[in-house]
């Protein structure tokens, strides 16, 4: 009886030990790491073992639609409105992705100019998605088409980054980025900078293009998001035109340049 209580009462401090000591660790105290992690050929894009089954794919469809901008701009020339959206609907991987972006004058009609593009998306990490479609651009006339290669995605410090290479019908070449970041003063209160730029391969004058770059658009918006969804916001938007475009604008007694404050919304579903 004396004998088994010894033994019942080594087999409890054995197991309290274990349960308080790590099984294997280093001379800095640190676990070691071939005891926790198994041993053998492991999957080059996940580290699990190979041996493990592999995960079960999701194959359920999502949707979102993504009102980015927007806004009323007052300048001292004419004042303008201003939208810049995307959509998409698809699975992790795969997805159907339109934008739409375009301008025009508050009071003199039609859009001045106005594009679409409609993309396949295929995911190539968890954090860039490779695009390639086509895009139509409506206004200013002549209508044209291009091809379209992009890359879409949150870039390091949290960046995100929207670029792309046009290809017209005419085999005109240009090329746009977009890149945004979001600096949380609460949690509901959100500055957003923003910088696009533009450049073509080749003189286009009858789209008021030249060769090289073409224009920049800074900005910064303060935003409030009432909802995640639905955040109304104020800033200030500032273009200007560079090297032969803007010689071409000046030609046609345009601006080069323009700063707008503006007043919008920012919305998704």
């Amino acid at each position: 009886m004396f004998k088994q209580s010894i033994t019942m009462a080594a087999a409890a401090a054995t197991l309290l030990l274990g349960a308080v000591m790590p099984a294997h660790a280093a001379s800095n105290g640190k676990a070691d790491l071939g005891s926790v992690v198994p041993q053998g050929p492991v999957e080059p894009s996940s580290g699990a073992p190979l041996a493990w089954k592999k995960p079960i794919q999701d194959q359920q469809m999502h949707k979102m639609l993504l009102i980015d901008r927007l806004e009323y701009g007052a300048t001292d020339g004419p004042d303008n409105y201003l939208w810049d959206t995307q959509a998409w609907f698809g699975g992790d991987t795969n997805k159907l992705w339109l934008k739409s972006e375009g301008e025009g004058p508050i009071h003199g009609g039609s859009p001045e100019d106005t594009e679409f593009q409609a993309l396949y998306n295929r995911t190539i990490t968890p954090f860039w998605n490779a695009q390639a479609g086509l895009r139509y651009d409506v206004n200013p006339n002549p209508d044209r088409g291009f091809a379209v290669l992009g890359l879409q995605g949150l870039a390091p410090y949290w960046f995100e980054t929207d670029t792309a290479l046009f290809v017209s019908e005419d085999g005109d070449v240009s090329f746009r980025g977009e890149f945004e970041y979001e600096l949380l003063l609460t949690q509901r209160l959100i500055v957003q900078p923003r910088l696009e730029i533009n450049a073509s391969a080749q003189d286009v004058p009858e789209y008021g293009l030249g060769s090289g770059l073409n224009n920049t658009e800074m900005g910064i918006r303060l935003r409030y998001e009432i909802r995640r969804e639905f955040a109304p916001y104020i800033g200030v938007r500032w273009e200007q035109t560079y090297g032969d475009t803007k010689d071409l604008a000046r030609a046609e007694g345009e601006s080069t340049s323009s700063t707008a404050f503006v007043i919008g919304v920012r919305a998704w579903y």
